[in-house]
């Protein structure tokens, strides 16, 4: 090269002189010429071939001839052609000395070359749809960048000289720059969308038309900043997700891949299995050992697959966080140079300049680095959770039955919510596992450089804290496990407290258990406290970990030797390498601990999708054909498991096309799982069974969607109104919609909430009816009707004459009056059919049949004719018998009334002047968790500090002026010792600063401890408050407030909201005061370093302000949007697990697939943006930030003169923290802003309405009311909503003492209403009602309603002893408790139960039968014996034995007692002294039975049809 410039008359490459050791420093001719001009050609030719070969494998369409494009072709033109005529004009001028100007000559026809393959490159870019290109961008800022140094040289030859002698070549070289500058400008905006591309999307996402400058600052997103500031966010403004993000792409590519590695693990296994001899069994430990293997190695298989799909995108996220560190590290090492450039005193001021500008640039870089990392691993992240969840949805539509009872619906959510988190956070600190420890290795590298031996003091010091947060964290761990299972004790009973609230509410009980919850929570709160002193030391340590650090490094090295002398250089470049090494000590524990998590979370996700599944050719799926059988099974053996006994045994079944069929049998013999067969659920062992055509299924316990009654209905079909019509009729869901308040478009709440047990099973039925399939199989949908209506269900429906008698129907029942109809009829006794045939045929064999009719039918001559009001009773026992079955109490009807009497909406007063309700909102049942809008309130901030306490928050302010006071004051004792002159090689006074160092940073720890236990405390002071607050607030609402109100968002105030109270504000708020205060800290110390930093710090704060305000007005709402999504996503997963053997029969998976893929994206919509607005913060931020670095850094080298080394590390080392400081502030000022929402939605519901008080002060109420018990009603009239129709209309009644009552009616008559009213669960809306002459209205509730009794349809029971579940109070002694269980024919069961009456009911009572619990009630009822009973139709769910108890006991127990009856079975009331038949809200005929037959009314024609008459 030298040779070349040489020839050319130039000087060497490079002179030092000429470059470095200079005042004006410069770079030699022949290097302008050569290097300058080579470097960025040499780029764009190495780097060409592998970039067209990229562009080559990704093509996205052609983009069309743009107006950008055309400028840049053109440019590229002029740019290549200056060149050439430059080559032609020397050629022309110097042709006599031409070997004197080879390197003139070289450099432009090289730098002309490379233009046209620029230009060439550009073309290519263009038709492979690339519409940003990194690549040439680089390319241009390389070619600008070199073009700068001889630019300055021009321009100074220019002005020394002027421009005559040369001009032609001045302005040649001025136009190609100014082009070059115009091609780099024009390099960072995106070209148009390929053609065929052309966005179809309304709103699309902006990333996609963004330019790859705008990618790596987040320009893209300042658009949806600015409108999230002006107005609230909707959901309709978020962006739909891009292509490659949405659920459809993402799983589509994994599916494939997934299944076929599934297929591989099975086939291992089988393999093993198949290795292990016939006959022998495996011992334990090898299955065992076996079993973990498989989990193991299919959560590995998981890793592999999700790595395979997204892993490459994280590697390039990889890289950035590379070259991230690398810049890291460069900028104490260009901070150590800066300082040793203020101890030079004659050191020229361009150096210290370019040190400073070195320093911005690197800070600059390492934020675009790591946001860029950032970035990466947070779309990662969205894509994993995606694939995950949709992974595990359709896995759980093909699960087999025996895995499937493995797994409770609650584990599969669980996986979808907490696994797949578990595996984001892996994504994000993954890396952290191998850079950290690289990280620590290098700062003690660099260290052990600065400080000599020393920096192993600073290792040990690393070692001494690690096991104190070890051994810490161990026990705040047990802290929090007990914490955890007080929590989950107290979430538990609040459960049982909103699923029983009706029963609370009817006995009084809410103070006893308002008393419970109180209990777990004062234990919590103690665990909580406990914990977060641990968890202060903690912190404190943390905190002063860089004191710590750093005093026994400069201790150790400055007591070993007095020649060792502390210096600025010394101190500041340690301490800026020790505030790096604090990064990574902190992320590796969290680090390890996420990956130990994830992999607990692979395993568990891996061991879920391997599960067995349905085998698809268990049932072979036919055609409709006309003229064969529809169901056919031959010598069908079946279990629910492959490796369980057999449920049936020896099925030959064929069921002609159209004829009916009856399965009948004992409870648990296999009618259900004989339907599971004909649906492929069980496992088939041997034999084969066929169906011919489409299916239709109606399941015992009927599923109901959280939909409008409408789409339960037609379940995605389109709607035939005629056809629609005559299934409602059929069905007998007419009188309903009448009921409903918005007819079919009423929304039903989760699990059918507002409807009772008959309507749900004639929607499901109704469903079936209207998908007009071939073949119904019907598992014992009339069970939960009415006589009369599955009289008619059977007529219009099922039967003969029904509007499906030309179709093959199975149907699996009770009711024995239906069995004369059937064609053919198969007896089920233990998983066989031991007879078949029709009624007549097996009446006349005399079998097991015909006895059982005969028995059945002896015992019940009473009951109706179609003889089912009885087997109801068996019906739902049958159920809990084998099924999973939960007792939602919210899900039965408010206080049962009749078996399909429509639930109580909201019940409000009315007042007159109210206007009526708009229609749509009438069907609306559940209100959804809405999204707050804007900003969170002041108030909100003012009502939490109110609750801490001002006593408690003046403390809190000055204990952090005190620990800040003292970090600022050890940091700027340093920098004057460090400023210590030295004497014959030592400074003076060693020991006495070290002294005094240690004692103000160990004065700081100690403030530091002392500012997060006081927060900690306050924050656990409030959460006390507030919950109480809440606990109160909803205990006192109303019944109407819980049916509109759905039992998961009060759980959600309960367990989520206020865990954010407990930890997450006051952590918040500890961060967030923490870092504002350690930013004072620094611009004090920048401002006292520099007191002119002042200009430039003002202006950044006022900047930072006003994009912080930006930001958290945006990100709070993305937050609050991406949570209110979220739960859709659960609860559609919920209700399609419970669902899925009805979702398979009617062959809908791919209809509930797309809806989970559209929440699922839904969600996303909002996470994506969500993570994004930090990133774009951050970026920002930290630009502002680096603003500060420059500053204090030129300032300082402006003030070379007048300042010191010392003070100037000081302030530059601590600029280099404010990026950080900054983004943490913003962070965690955002944290507390979202969560603070957690108050205000805890405060939500101390607006609601409230019921009346529960008692009333000075009331003169007699100790033994009411002492006879007559009641009076005048005029009474109720209505459940306002705009609803009056449930009761004008009621005068006058009940004498002792009389015993009976009220019957259709459905929604009113009968229900009046029990409402007497215990005003609904307040009268007119008239009043009197109990022993004192108006009710006029009383506490607790005072009436702990003095009168309800003994309701559902039992409920409440986990707890038994004792607890029939006096919640104590109030009664042991004796009463067992003379009361004794009556209710219990006490025998009690006494032999293991621990008595403190036998543990589980939740809901389900220990127990639904018989025992019914008595369970009534030994409640006995146990109170108040003057007034009244009966909500109590022996429904109960068999023939157990209802003759129970009348027996009411009628000899409570003879001296009123006693009102709702009753269903006339038989039970037919000895009572008046009977009140309802009728829309009015008693229609009141008077003694035998009257009423006589009078051949309503009541006379019930009877008839119950064959009463």
């Amino acid at each position: 090269m030298d040779v070349l410039c040489s020839l050319s008359g130039l000087d060497p490459i490079w002179d030092w002189n000429t470059t470095w050791y200079t005042p004006y420093p410069d770079l030699t001719q022949c290097f302008q010429n050569t290097v300058l001009v080579w470097v960025p050609c040499l780029y764009l030719w190495l780097c060409a071939p592998f970039y067209c070969l990229h562009l080559y494998c990704h093509d996205r369409g052609r983009i069309p001839v743009s107006v950008l494009c055309s400028a840049k072709l053109l440019l590229g033109f002029f740019l290549a052609s200056f060149g050439f005529v430059e080559f032609f004009y020397i050629l022309l001028m110097k042709n006599q000395e031409i070997q004197h100007h080879m390197v003139f000559l070289l450099s432009p026809v090289i730098r002309s070359m490379t233009v046209v393959l620029a230009v060439c490159i550009i073309q290519w870019e263009r038709m492979r749809g690339c519409r940003s290109s990194v690549f040439l961008f680089l390319f241009w800022l390389l070619a600008v960048v070199c073009s700068l140094v001889p630019l300055r040289a021009k321009i100074q030859l220019a002005m020394e000289e002027g421009l005559s002698p040369d001009l032609v070549r001045y302005l040649a070289f001025f136009s190609y720059f100014a082009l070059q500058l115009a091609q780099l400008i024009l390099s960072c905006f995106a070209d148009q969308r390929p053609s065929g591309k052309a966005s179809y999307v309304k709103n699309p996402c902006p990333v996609e038309d963004a330019s790859f400058l705008s990618k790596i600052l987040f320009w893209w997103f300042s658009g949806l900043v600015v409108k999230g500031y002006r107005t609230p966010l909707q959901s309709e403004d978020l962006w739909p997700l891009r292509e490659e993000d949405t659920s459809n792409k993402i799983i589509s590519n994994l599916e494939e891949e997934w299944t076929s590695v599934c297929s591989k693990l099975q086939q291992q296994e089988k393999n093993m299995s198949s290795t292990v001899a016939l006959g022998t069994r495996l011992p334990d430990q090898a299955q065992l050992l076996r079993k973990l293997q498989k989990e193991q190695s299919s959560g590995f298989c998981l890793l592999r697959t999700l790595a395979r799909n997204f892993g490459p995108y994280f590697l390039m996220g990889t890289l950035c966080l590379v070259v991230h560190d690398a810049f890291m590290f460069a900028i104490p090492q260009v901070l150590s140079l800066l300082l040793g450039f203020m101890n030079e005193r004659d050191a020229p001021l361009w150096k210290g300049y370019f040190y400073a500008s070195l320093m911005f640039m690197l800070s600059c870089l390492q934020s675009l680095f790591n946001h860029q990392y950032m970035y990466t691993c947070f779309t990662v992240g969205m894509r994993v959770k995606t694939a995950v969840m949709g992974l595990v949805y359709r896995k759980s539509l093909i699960i087999s039955s025996a895995a499937r009872r493995t797994c409770t619906v609650g584990e599969i959510v669980n996986l979808v919510s907490a696994d797949t988190q578990k595996l984001m956070d892996f994504v994000v600190y993954f890396n952290a596992v191998w850079l950290a420890p690289i990280e620590i290795t290098l700062c003690l590298f660099f260290l052990w450089q600065h400080l000599g031996p020393s920096a192993l003091a600073g290792i040990a010091t690393v070692i001494l804290i690690f096991p104190l947060n070890g051994f810490i964290a161990k026990h705040r761990s047990k802290l929090q496990e007990v914490q955890l299972k007080y929590m989950d004790g107290r979430i538990k009973l609040m459960n049982e407290i909103l699923n029983g609230i009706k029963i609370l509410k009817f006995y009084a009980w809410e103070k006893a258990f308002l008393e419970q919850v109180m209990g777990y929570r004062e234990k919590e709160l103690n665990a909580l406290k406990k914990s977060q002193v641990l968890y202060s030391i903690s912190i404190a340590s943390f905190n002063s970990s860089s004191f710590l650090i750093a005093f026994a490094m400069f201790g150790l090295y400055v007591t070993i030797d007095d020649k060792n002398v502390l210096d600025a250089q010394k101190v500041f470049v340690s301490m800026a390498l020790i505030n790096i090494l604090k990064t990574p000590l902190s992320q590796l524990p969290f680090a390890m601990s996420t990956t130990m998590q994830a992999i607990v979370s692979l395993k568990r996700l891996g061991k879920f999708l391997c599960q067995d599944e349905l085998q698809q050719d268990s049932v072979i799926r036919e055609p409709f054909k006309a003229d064969e059988d529809g169901v056919i099974i031959e010598n069908g053996t079946f279990s629910w498991s492959k490796d369980s006994a057999p449920c049936l045994k020896r099925i030959n079944v064929r069921v002609p096309r159209g004829s009916l069929v009856a399965v009948v049998g004992h409870v648990g013999c296999g009618k259900s799982s004989l339907l599971s067969a004909m649906l492929g659920d069980t496992e088939r062992r041997s034999g084969s069974i066929s169906v011919k055509g489409s299916v239709a299924y109606v399941p015992q316990q009927a599923w109901i969607q959280n939909a409008t009654l409408h789409d339960n209905i037609l379940f995605g079909l389109e709607k035939r109104k005629s056809w629609y019509q005559r299934v409602l009729e059929a069905c007998a869901l007419l009188p309903d919609l009448d009921i409903l308040p918005a007819g079919d478009a009423t929304e039903i709440g989760e699990k059918g909430l507002n409807l009772s047990g008959g309507q749900k099973q004639r929607v499901s039925l109704a469903r079936a009816v209207y998908r007009k399939a071939d073949v119904y199989l019907m598992d014992d949908p009339l069970s939960a009707v009415d006589a009369h209506v599955g009289q008619h269900i059977f007529d219009k429906v099922i039967g003969p004459r029904g509007v499906l008698r030309d179709k093959t129907r199975v149907l699996v029942t009770h009711g024995m009056g239906f069995l004369p109809q059937a064609d053919l009829i198969l007896v089920l006794v233990d998983g066989e059919i031991t007879e078949s045939g029709s009624y007549q045929e097996l009446l006349s064999r005399k079998g097991a049949f015909a006895d059982f009719i005969r028995t059945f039918a002896g015992s019940e001559r009473k009951e109706s004719v179609t003889q089912r009001g009885s087997r109801k009773s068996i019906a739902r026992l049958s159920m809990t018998d084998f099924m999973p079955f939960s007792r939602d109490l919210s899900q039965e009807q408010l206080i049962g009334g009749d078996r399909n009497s429509v639930v109580i909406q909201n019940m409000e007063q009315i007042t007159e002047s109210d206007p009526e309700p708009v229609l749509e909102d009438l069907g609306k049942l559940t209100e959804a968790d809405k999204a707050r809008t804007g900003r969170v309130k002041l108030e909100m901030y003012i009502e939490y500090f109110r609750t801490i306490g001002l006593a408690f928050i003046l403390p809190i302010v000055f204990l952090y002026v005190f620990q800040q006071a003292a970090s600022l004051s050890y940091n700027y004792w340093l920098s004057m010792w460090a400023d210590e002159p030295v004497v014959n090689g030592t400074q003076l006074n060693t020991d006495m600063k070290l002294g005094v160092y240690g004692a103000l940073g160990f004065a700081q720890g100690i403030g530091i401890f002392g500012t997060t236990v006081a927060i900690s405390l306050g924050g656990i002071i409030a959460s006390r408050h507030l919950h109480m607050d809440l606990l109160n607030n909803v205990l006192h609402s109303p019944m109407s407030f819980f049916e509109s109100t759905p039992s998961g968002n009060l759980l959600n105030r309960f367990a989520k909201e206020i865990d954010a109270i407990d930890c997450m504000i006051p952590e918040g708020l500890k961060m967030m005061l923490n870092y504002f205060f350690k930013l004072m800290e620094v611009c004090i110390i920048v401002l006292l370093a520099t007191p002119f930093a002042a200009v430039i710090i003002l202006p950044l704060a006022i900047l930072y302000a006003f994009v912080q305000s930006f930001y958290v007005a945006t990100s709070c709402q993305l937050r609050r949007l991406e949570a209110v999504s979220r739960s859709p996503i659960y609860t559609h997963f919920n209700e399609t697990v419970q669902g899925a053997s009805v979702i398979r029969a009617f062959g809908e998976q791919s209809r509930f697939i797309l809806q989970a893929n559209q929440r699922v994206d839904h969600n996303q919509t909002a996470y994506f943006p969500r993570f994004v607005a930090t990133r774009w913060l951050a970026v920002n931020l930290e630009f502002l930030g680096n603003g500060v670095v420059l500053a204090a850094a030129i300032l300082s080298v402006m003030g070379k003169d007048t300042l010191s080394p010392g003070i100037v590390g000081l302030a530059v080392s601590h600029s280099l923290q404010v990026t950080a400081i900054l983004s943490w502030i913003v962070r965690s000022w955002t944290d507390v802003e979202n969560n603070i929402v957690s108050v205000e939605r805890v405060k939500e519901y101390a607006d609601t309405p409230k019921e009346a008080p529960w008692t009333v002060e000075g009331s003169s109420l007699a100790v033994g009311w009411p002492e006879t018990g007559t009641i009076e009603f005048h005029e009474y009239g109720l209505q459940y909503r306002k705009g609803l129709e009056w449930a009761l209309k004008g009621i005068s009644l006058n009940i004498q003492r002792r009389e015993k009552i009976g009220i019957v009616g259709r459905t929604g008559a009113g009968k229900s209403s009046l029990a409402l009213g007497i215990f005003r669960i609904l307040e009268a809306a007119k008239g009043k009602i009197y109990i022993d002459g004192v108006n009710i209205s006029e009383i506490g509730l607790h005072d009436l309603r702990s003095r009168i009794t309800i003994i309701p349809q559902d039992p409920v029971l409440f986990s707890g002893s038994l004792r607890m579940n029939l006096d919640p109070f104590d109030a009664y002694s042991d004796e009463e408790v067992w003379s009361a269980l004794e009556l209710a024919h219990l006490k025998n069961f009690v006494s032999g139960l293991p621990d008595k009456l403190n036998y543990e009911c589980s939740e809901g009572g389900e220990n127990l039968s639904l018989g025992q619990r019914q008595l369970v009630c009534l030994a409640r009822a006995l146990l109170r014996k108040t003057k007034v009973l009244v009966l909500d139709e109590a022996t429904a769910a109960v068999d023939l034995e157990t209802d003759t108890l129970i009348q027996s006991t009411i009628r000899s127990q409570f003879e001296d007692c009123t006693v009102l009856t709702i009753a269903h079975r006339l038989n039970t009331i037919m000895d009572y002294t008046r009977i009140i038949v309802m009728d829309k809200g009015h008693i229609k005929e009141m008077d003694s039975p035998e009257n009423l037959l006589a009078q051949r009314g309503q009541f006379y024609r019930m009877c008839r049809e119950a064959g009463l008459a």
